[in-house]
């Protein structure tokens, strides 16, 4: 892990997810996400420790495992508050709901693992706002209410609302819950303003343009072939099992049911647009191109 400076008060820590800091005062800083595991937490404690910070807080962007896999231990360690949105609190407070959100049932033993089920911990609500002068703003589409945050230094963190052209190249689909509102956050980014800008998953910048064009131009490619898939009457394994191979995916338990869950959205959202049709026969549900 490595340690960057990006403003008077904040940074942020290099990382499969980047990790923000904000200093909030000469001793106290605010943690924007934890990592994936206890192991990232330790990884992160100890970096912050050695800067003679002390986490004051912890700011969850939103309740996948790999933004808050390092709650548990930091707030066993530090006493500090968690701060988690909406719906998002609720995974993040009982996570057993994430797997049995996406699987659509009771999870089995497979799906209970740490890339999908994090550890609980206890979260304060936002509603007072946040600490440190620290602002935030709804990132509606990837997950059920994600935000993003603003330091007063102007460096905005994004969480997982864009993906990094490695990332696209290689997996194509990229976990949605909401495809409209992901698409509504899309062009909301286009005109946000801020000094440089940190994605969880991709090189901090200061310009977004290219990268939301290429967000933006995946995300219409797979609704196309989304809605090809479907042809004349298809169920959803056929389609799904259409999407793995148009897209040389390997299928797994945990890409069964993320790809599974995000492929469910584009259907629901080309229904709204009267571009996908279903109907029953044979004892199941069909999906049909319009």
């Amino acid at each position: 892990m490595e340690l960057i400076q990006v403003g008077d008060r904040t940074y942020y820590i290099k990382n499969p997810t980047n990790i923000g800091i904000y200093r909030v005062d000469e001793e106290n800083v605010i943690l924007i996400d934890s990592g994936n595991d206890k192991d990232a937490g330790k990884k992160i404690l100890k970096l912050v420790e050695g800067q003679g910070f002390k986490v004051q807080g912890i700011i969850n962007t939103h309740s996948h495992a790999d933004h808050i896999g390092g709650n548990r231990l930091i707030q066993e360690r530090t006493g500090c508050e968690i701060y988690a949105p909406g719906v998002e609190r609720c995974f993040v407070e009982y996570p057993e709901l994430e797997p049995a959100f996406l699987y659509g049932g009771y999870p089995f033993g497979d799906l209970r693992n740490k890339f999908l089920m994090a550890k609980e911990s206890r979260v304060r609500d936002m509603a007072d706002g946040l600490p440190g002068g620290l602002e935030y703003f709804p990132l509606g589409g990837h997950s059920f209410d994600m935000i993003g945050v603003r330091t007063p230094d102007g460096v905005v963190f994004l969480a997982d609302a864009l993906c990094s052209a490695e990332t696209i190249q290689k997996y194509h689909l990229f976990f949605l819950y909401d495809v409209r509102a992901h698409l509504d956050t899309l062009q909301r980014l286009g005109g946000l303003q801020g000094k440089l800008f940190i994605p969880s998953h991709c090189e901090a910048t200061e310009d977004l343009g290219l990268l939301l064009a290429l967000n933006i131009g995946k995300v219409q490619e797979i609704m196309e072939t989304v809605r090809d898939c479907c042809g004349d009457g298809a169920g959803f394994e056929k389609i799904l099992a259409a999407v793995f191979e148009r897209y040389a995916l390997t299928m797994n338990t945990n890409q069964y049911v993320l790809v599974g869950s995000t492929v469910k959205s584009y259907l629901s959202y080309l229904c709204q647009e009267g571009r996908v049709q279903h109907e029953f026969a044979g004892g199941r549900m069909l999906w049909r191109a319009c």
